[in-house]
């Protein structure tokens, strides 16, 4: 060894470089007793060892062959599930061909594969029991347009269409859902009233949701589709919660006395149009009545005209006669004529009649 002849003198040291046993004696042959190894006997048997060869070294070697062949080939086989494909990587690469359900084999560790669900997923928001390790009470609260707070709580249906870009471009995929949903709701809500996500056009916020949610994500190649939106509930915060229903009760109330007020005008409406069309009816009758008297009137007058065109005489004295027997039909007088006929007749002077006759005539004079 290099180290023999640096202990002084020129005998043998078996005691090392600094010329003394690891015992404490100098150079020499070990002493009984002292049960320290010497380095060079420690290299001597193992140099024999190695020269004797390993015990079953040969199947030693065979077997570790085995074991890495082994986990080489459960490591290259793999199996794709109903509902989801494979992508497979070379090198980081992902190659064009899409690994359906069944079993399949790769070159790994040169190659790696992903796999990914094609399931319909839904991503739930503004609810803590269903959103996850990541849901936060206030996730659904956001500001509508005119100044209100909005406790929304919805949920997004989305699949995967993509699996390369699903895989590739966004490194948390349903985080992003998520997000890109909850800033698509607030945009949407922000722009519009309260009562319109409480009860009037939620079918309309929910699609107006649905496809801007969809644009975000298609800016990012995520690779997805949102199929639905779907509101689940929309209400005030529980501390309005009853002032707010103070407010809906008024506004319900108001609603009830418009229609009210609806009613009782249409129904005075309708009778004013009963009235006035039976008015109508009845003018239009005696109009008809007017006309046709007039009509009758001027009639028989040109009748009677023409008769007296034939004969002045005789029409003359017929309408004469005609006319007295209208005017003294109704009369009380009695005419007594002189002569033979009226000598037995005593005058009688009804004197009450006569009476009141004239206190009538002197009170129509004046």
């Amino acid at each position: 060894m290099p180290w023999e002849n640096n202990g002084g003198g020129g005998g043998r040291n078996n005691g090392g470089p600094w010329g003394q046993a690891p015992g404490g004696g100098g150079g020499g042959p070990r002493r009984p007793g002292n049960n320290t190894p010497n380095l060079e006997d420690i290299l001597n048997r193992g140099r024999d060892q190695f020269r004797g060869g390993l015990p079953g070294g040969r199947w030693l070697l065979i077997g570790g062959v085995l074991v890495l062949g082994a986990f080489w080939l459960l490591n290259s086989v793999y199996t794709v599930e109903e509902a989801e494909v494979g992508v497979e990587f070379r090198l980081g690469e992902p190659k064009p061909d899409l690994s359906t359900a069944g079993l399949h084999f790769h070159l790994w560790p040169v190659e790696t594969v992903e796999k990914v669900s094609t399931a319909v997923k839904q991503t739930n928001i503004g609810t803590a029991a269903g959103s996850g390790s990541r849901a936060n009470a206030d996730d659904g609260l956001m500001l509508s347009g005119d100044q209100n707070i909005v406790d929304a709580r919805f949920a997004v249906v989305w699949s995967v269409i993509n699996p390369v870009e699903y895989i590739i471009n966004v490194r948390d995929p349903e985080a992003m859902v998520r997000n890109a949903a909850e800033s698509a709701m607030r945009e949407v809500v922000g722009r519009r009233p309260a009562q319109d996500i409480f009860r009037d056009d939620r079918a309309g916020i929910a699609i107006e949701v649905q496809q801007i949610t969809q644009a975000i994500l298609d800016s990012y190649g995520m690779g997805v589709s949102v199929n639905q939106i779907s509101i689940e509930q929309a209400a005030p915060p529980a501390e309005v919660a009853d002032a707010f229903n103070e407010v809906q009760r008024a506004e319900q109330d108001e609603d009830r006395l418009q229609e009210e007020a609806r009613s009782y005008a249409n129904t005075l409406l309708g009778d004013s149009r009963g009235q006035a069309a039976a008015l109508r009816e009845e003018a239009a009758a005696y109009a008809n009545r007017v006309v046709q008297e007039a009509t009758g009137e001027a009639e028989r007058f040109n009748a009677v005209y023409a008769e007296y065109v034939n004969a002045p005489e005789v029409t003359r004295k017929r309408l004469f006669l005609e006319t007295m027997e209208q005017v003294l039909g109704s009369s009380e007088k009695v005419l007594v004529e002189n002569g033979a006929g009226g000598s037995g007749v005593v005058p009688y002077l009804p004197l009450p009649e006569l009476g009141s006759s004239s206190r009538a005539t002197t009170s129509t004079g004046q």
